[in-house]
C-alpha cells in the first residue's frame, strides 16, 4: 500500500503519537503527473505510518507491518519486474515520469529508506512493546535453556525431515532458487582435507515463519532454529559460515496464445509454470552478510548490486501475521461482526425473503459494516433454493477456498437451474485457486467460462432471472468488491440489489458479451469498459464543466492515473469545477496546483479495513439531477481499457443519501485521513475529531438498532 510523486523522499515525521509523511520540496514538485511507481511506493509508506502510530493497538501495528511486506514483496515481482522489462526493451518515458532506468534508480532509493525504518520499528518499538506484554520475538542466542531444549525437540521431530541441504560444487550446480524463498547460504568445511564448500538450506514454507516456545507467546524465526542445528546437517563437517537470503521474481502473468496452448485454462497453467522461474529482480540478504557470499549469490542468482537490499533483523516480516494470531484481544481492535440491515431480515431475526423486497425497491448494503453473509450471500443462497428461480449469472474474480457462493452455484446446478459462472483464470496471485474452483463447478454442471482472452474480467455482478407471479423479472447485484467472504470482513464495499428492468436487461447483454459471441456496446443504463465506460466517464466531467457555479465531482476510488481523466480533471479544475477525491492508493494527479489544479483537493483514507469501494458523483451532491455511479472500475488505463468493468447509476433517493453519508463523512475525517499537496507529498490530517470507519460503524449500528426498536413497537 502507498503513494508519492519523484525523487528524494524524508522519513515520516512524528507528532505526540501520530506519524506523518512529511511533503518534498516545492522545487521538487513533478510537472504534471506523480510518477505512478512512487505513488504505489507512498502508499505503502501511509501503511509502514501505520504500524508506527502509537495510538493504535500493538497486533495492530504488527499487522500493518506484515500487509507492507506483502505489498513490498508484490510491488518488485509485479511493479519493478515491468520496468526491468522495458528498461531492457530500450523504451522511453512514460506521462510524467522518468526513463525505466531512472525510476528503477528513484524506487531503490525509496525502499531503501523504507525498509530502513521498518527494520528500526521492528527492532526498537514492536519488539520492545510485545516483550513489555509478555509476547516476545527472540534471537537463539537470547533464549533460556529450556527453551532451547525444547527447540531442539521441535528441531529433531518437525524441522529436519523435511529440510534438504543443496551443496555447490563441480558434480553439483547451484541450486534454482524459487520466488520469495527464504534460504540459508551456507559455508562447510572438511576438518581432514580442508575443503570449503558452498550448499544452500531451503527454509520450508510449509512450517510455521516463526516457532513457538513452550509458553505459546514466546517466538523465534524459523532461519535461526534451522541456524543452530547446521551441524546436524553437514555430519561431519565445519559450518564457518551462514546468513539468510532471500530472492523476489517477476511474476507478471501474460499468457501467450501460441502453439502451446489452445484454450486460456491451458493457457494460464503454463504461464503459472513458467512464473516460477522468473529473472530476479530483487535479493534481500542480512546486513552483516561477507562479501565473499554476496559476490557468489549475486553471480548465481544473476541480480546486480541495485537489486541487493541488507536487511537488518529477520527477512520476510509478511510472517508477523502468526504473531497476530495469539489469542490477545485487548491487544487488537475490537472485533466488527458486521450487522444486517433492516430490509434483509424479518422481525423474527430470519432472513428476509429478498425477492419480495427488491421488487419494492432497491436495497444497498455498505461491507463490513453490514454485513456480507446476510446480505449478498443470503441473496445467491435464496437463489439457489428458491424453486422459481430458473437462472443465475455470476461473475467471479476471487474467491475463498470455503465460499458458501461456490456452493450455492453448485446447488442450484444440481437442482437443475440454470448456472452459468465467469471465473477470471488471470485474476493475480489467485490463478490457481480460480481453476481449481473452475473445474469444481464444471464438473456440477455450472456452465463455466473462463475469461475472455486479451481482457480481464473484473466486474463484479450477478444476475438471477426469476419467475414471478406477474411475470418473469430479473434480479441484479452490482458490487465493488469480490464475492469472497473472507476479503468481505475486512474490505469496504458496497453492493446494489435491484429489480430495475433496465438493469437487469443491461446485464443479460454484458452476460451474452462475456459467455457468447456478443459483441454489445450499447447499455441502457450501467457504463462497461472497454465499451463505453471511457468515454461516458469523461462526457460526465465535459457536463460539469459546462454546468456553470454549482458543478461538483466528488469521486472515491482506489486508483487514479489515467493521464486522460486526469488531463479531464485538470481542464474541470480551471473552468472553475469544485472537485473532492477520496483515492486510496495510487494517485498521479497533482491538486492545488496554481493555474491547473486549484480547484481539487484530494485525500487518502487509511484504517483497520481497506478502502475498496468506487462512487463516482458528478454534480451537487443533492441535487436530483446528480449523477451517482457505483462499480468495480478504477480510473486506470487498464480498468478502462483492458478490463470487463461495470458502473451502475444509485437512482434511488434513500440510497443516493447513504452514499453521501459515506462521501461526507470521508471528506470530514480528521483521524485516518491523508492529504495529497501541490509539492506531491502526502501528510497526516490531524484533528481526532472525525474517523471515517468508526463512524460509518456506528451509523450502520444505528441503522439496526433503529429497525429493532421498530420491531418492538409493532409487536406491542
Amino acid at each position: 500500500m502507498s503513494s508519492t510523486a519523484q525523487a528524494d523522499w524524508e522519513e515520516p515525521g512524528r507528532s505526540p503519537g501520530r506519524p506523518g509523511v512529511r511533503p518534498r520540496d516545492a522545487d521538487r514538485r513533478p510537472a504534471r503527473f506523480i510518477d505512478r511507481e512512487l505513488s504505489l511506493l507512498d502508499f505503502n509508506a501511509r501503511v509502514l505510518a501505520l504500524a508506527e502510530d502509537g495510538d493504535l493497538p500493538l497486533l495492530e501495528r504488527a499487522k500493518f507491518m506484515a500487509i507492507f511486506s506483502s505489498n513490498l514483496d508484490e510491488f518488485f515481482q509485479v511493479r519493478v519486474a515491468g520496468l526491468k522489462s522495458r528498461q531492457v526493451a530500450g523504451l522511453g518515458p512514460g506521462p510524467g515520469t522518468g526513463t525505466p532506468t531512472q525510476q528503477l534508480e528513484q524506487i531503490r532509493k525509496r525502499v531503501t529508506e523504507l525498509v530502513e525504518i521498518q527494520s528500526r520499528l521492528f527492532s526498537e518499538e514492536i519488539c520492545p512493546g510485545l516483550a513489555a506484554e509478555g509476547i516476545t520475538i527472540s534471537n537463539w542466542g537470547d533464549l533460556a535453556e529450556d527453551d532451547r531444549q525444547y527447540l531442539d525437540d521441535v528441531f529433531a521431530d518437525r524441522i529436519f525431515p523435511v529440510l534438504t541441504p543443496l551443496a555447490v560444487d563441480p558434480g553439483h550446480p547451484f541450486p534454482y532458487i524459487s520466488n520469495l524463498s527464504l534460504n540459508l547460504a551456507v559455508f562447510v568445511q572438511n576438518p581432514d582435507s580442508g575443503d570449503r564448500r558452498f550448499a544452500r538450506v531451503k527454509v520450508p514454507p510449509v512450517l510455521p515463519r516463526f516457532i513457538a516456545t513452550p509458553s505459546g507467546t514466546g517466538f523465534v524465526p524459523l532461519e535461526q532454529v534451522i541456524a543452530a542445528h547446521l551441524p546436524t546437517l553437514f555430519s561431519g563437517l565445519e559450518v564457518d559460515y551462514q546468513c539468510a537470503f532471500r530472492v523476489t521474481r517477476n511474476v507478471d502473468l501474460t499468457p501467450q496464445e501460441d502453439e502451446e496452448a489452445d484454450d486460456l485454462l491451458a493457457a494460464v497453467e503454463i504461464e503459472l509454470r513458467r512464473r516460477r522461474f522468473g529473472e530476479a529482480v530483487r535479493l534481500e540478504i542480512d546486513a552483516e552478510v561477507s562479501p565473499e557470499v554476496l559476490d557468489l549469490l549475486m553471480r548465481e542468482i544473476e541480480v546486480s548490486a541495485e537489486d541487493v537490499y541488507r536487511v537488518q533483523g529477520p527477512l520476510d516480516l509478511a510472517g508477523l501475521w502468526a504473531i497476530y494470531g495469539v489469542d490477545r484481544p485487548e491487544l487488537k481492535d475490537r472485533p466488527w461482526p458486521g450487522v444486517t440491515p433492516p430490509a434483509f431480515e424479518r422481525a423474527s431475526g430470519e432472513a428476509a425473503d429478498l425477492f419480495s423486497v427488491i421488487a419494492e425497491g432497491d436495497l444497498l448494503a455498505h461491507h463490513p459494516y453490514e454485513s456480507f453473509s446476510s446480505t449478498t450471500e443470503e441473496f445467491i443462497r435464496q437463489a439457489s433454493t428458491d424453486p422459481r428461480v430458473m437462472a443465475i449469472k455470476m461473475t467471479l474474480y476471487r474467491t475463498s477456498g470455503d465460499s458458501p457462493i461456490i456452493k450455492a452455484l453448485i446447488r442450484a446446478a444440481e437442482r437443475g437451474k440454470q448456472v452459468a459462472a465467469l471465473v477470471e483464470l488471470k485474476a493475480r496471485f489467485d490463478e490457481q485457486a480460480n481453476i481449481a474452483w473452475a473445474r469444481a463447478l464444471e464438473e456440477a454442471g455450472v456452465h463455466v467460462v473462463y475469461g475472455l482472452v486479451g481482457l480481464k474480467t473484473h466486474s463484479k455482478v450477478a444476475l438471477v432471472v426469476r419467475n414471478d407471479d406477474d411475470g418473469i423479472r430479473r434480479y441484479c447485484h452490482f458490487g465493488t468488491g469480490n464475492y469472497n467472504p473472507a476479503t468481505a470482513r475486512i474490505y469496504e464495499d458496497l453492493s446494489l440489489f435491484t429489480a430495475d428492468p433496465d438493469l437487469g436487461a443491461d446485464l443479460t447483454d454484458l452476460f451474452n458479451f462475456l459467455t457468447g459471441y456478443s459483441r454489445q456496446s450499447d447499455y441502457r443504463k450501467i457504463l462497461v469498459a472497454p465499451v463505453t465506460l471511457r468515454h461516458q466517464l469523461l462526457e460526465l466531467i465535459d457536463r460539469q464543466v459546462a454546468a456553470g457555479p454549482a458543478a461538483r465531482i466528488i469521486w472515491k476510488i482506489n486508483h487514479l492515473v489515467d493521464p486522460e481523466v486526469i488531463e479531464a480533471l485538470y481542464a474541470a479544475s480551471e473552468a472553475g469545477v469544485g472537485i473532492d477525491l477520496v483515492v486510496r492508493g495510487t494517485c498521479s494527479l497533482i491538486p492545488g496546483v496554481e493555474g491547473m489544479s486549484d480547484n481539487i483537493r484530494i485525500r487518502s483514507i487509511l484504517g483497520r479495513y481497506l478502502e475498496h469501494s468506487r462512487i463516482y458523483v458528478f454534480g451537487p451532491p443533492e441535487a436530483q439531477d446528480t449523477t451517482y455511479l457505483i462499480g468495480s472500475a478504477d480510473a486506470m488505463e487498464r480498468n478502462l481499457d483492458r478490463r470487463v468493468e461495470a458502473l451502475v447509476p444509485v437512482a434511488s433517493p434513500a440510497l443516493r443519501r447513504r452514499l453521501r453519508e459515506v462521501l461526507e463523512v470521508s471528506l470530514a475525517d480528521d483521524t485516518q485521513a491523508w492529504s495529497l499537496g501541490p509539492d506531491g507529498g502526502w501528510e497526516r490530517v490531524m484533528g481526532g475529531q472525525v474517523s471515517t470507519q468508526a463512524s460509518l460503524a456506528a451509523l450502520a449500528a444505528q441503522r439496526a438498532s433503529n429497525r429493532a426498536e421498530l420491531d418492538v413497537v409493532t409487536a406491542s
